[in-house]
């Protein structure tokens, strides 16, 4: 377990080289910070459940598994840049627009329709890309619950959105 002196040495002697390991794999200083700082909390958070003999080896297991994340992450959203790019090329037609907004408005109605407890599951998952574990820690409950929640939200939103189909 890490006391508050601890992880402070541990930060001060690691920092730099876990940025500089990062900024090797992924080529930005911003995006290497970003990465050394994830590292770092993760280990803040679970300070409790360290074996502090090999901390070293965990830190830069840490830091190129957070620059793999990094870059699928990127790919992804390059990936998906690109489609748009490509669909933007084409003409929409008006009713096609009107057809989106449409469906854009009763998603959001249906959002809004969502039991809460359901409804911040599904966000955490769809809009912010967090996986159930991580949203099971964030909200402090089992990753059943939030697999339960999930499912339940899905229903919903299938049942609802059908309607106006």
């Amino acid at each position: 377990m890490l006391n508050k002196t601890e992880f402070e040495i541990l930060f001060n002697r690691y920092f730099d080289a876990i940025r500089s390991f990062a900024f090797y794999r992924c080529g930005d200083m911003e995006t290497a910070s970003d990465i050394a700082q994830d590292v770092f909390l993760r280990v803040w958070e679970k300070r409790q459940d360290l074996n502090t003999s090999k901390i070293n080896v965990l830190l830069y297991k840490m830091a190129k598994d957070f620059c793999t994340s990094n870059y699928r992450h990127n790919l992804c959203r390059m990936n998906f840049e690109q489609a748009m790019t490509l669909q933007n090329d084409c003409e929409v037609s008006p009713e096609d627009e009107m057809q989106f907004k449409q469906m854009v408005a009763d998603y959001a109605l249906v959002l809004s329709k969502i039991p809460e407890n359901q409804r911040v599951v599904f966000l955490m998952s769809r809009e912010d890309g967090m996986k159930y574990r991580d949203i099971a820690e964030c909200l402090h409950i089992s990753v059943k619950a939030v697999e339960k929640r999930m499912t339940s939200a899905l229903k919903f939103i299938k049942k609802n959105l059908l309607q106006w189909i």
